[in-house]
């Protein structure tokens, strides 16, 4: 047998036969209602099973994650990038190797697609659209000539009004 689901053959056989039993003992003692209960709940509990059994597939890009398999990665990645938003927002690690490359990307997307500006090859002109006429403020939270910062003597990551801050102004760019 050379891999795949050949390998766990025995397992899904006596996995068969337990739901089978436990089928048959709910047909035999609460009828067919229970049976048909009991082999759902086997079914779901499968499935969760095998969410987890099945390894992401990382050869692929993001969109085109998304593009073949929707159900299997949008909540999950929800929940990581939830993690990664709360990291950001406790050490400047988390926010410099995490959600700072993020929206750096966002915004290089909107300069763009906008402006016609790339904000890697002219970063002056990305920072005074960015600063929009007003303070510079967000600037140094998406320069991306600024080296990451250690957590040494600081405490916390990017605070939560600053990160709303350069969301609202993405989202007016």
């Amino acid at each position: 047998m050379n891999g795949g689901w050949r390998e766990a053959r025995t397992e899904l056989v006596i996995a068969g036969l337990v739901v089978a039993a436990l089928c048959g003992a709910a047909l035999a003692f609460a009828g067919a209602a229970a049976a048909v209960l009991t082999l759902t709940g086997a079914g779901v509990a499968g499935l969760v099973v095998l969410r987890f059994l099945i390894p992401p597939d990382g050869d692929l890009a993001y969109h085109e994650r998304y593009e073949y398999e929707p159900s299997r990665t949008i909540f999950t990645d929800f929940w990581r990038r939830r993690a990664g938003v709360q990291a950001a927002t406790q050490s400047m690690t988390g926010y410099d190797f995490g959600l700072r490359g993020t929206l750096q990307h966002l915004l290089a997307a909107r300069l763009a697609e906008r402006h016609g500006i790339s904000l890697y090859e002219d970063p002056e002109a990305a920072r005074r659209l960015l600063a929009g006429g007003g303070s510079d403020r967000l600037w140094y939270w998406l320069d991306p000539a600024r080296p990451g910062v250690s957590d040494e003597g600081r405490s916390g990551g990017i605070p939560l009004r600053t990160l709303a801050a350069i969301i609202d102004r993405l989202e007016r760019l």
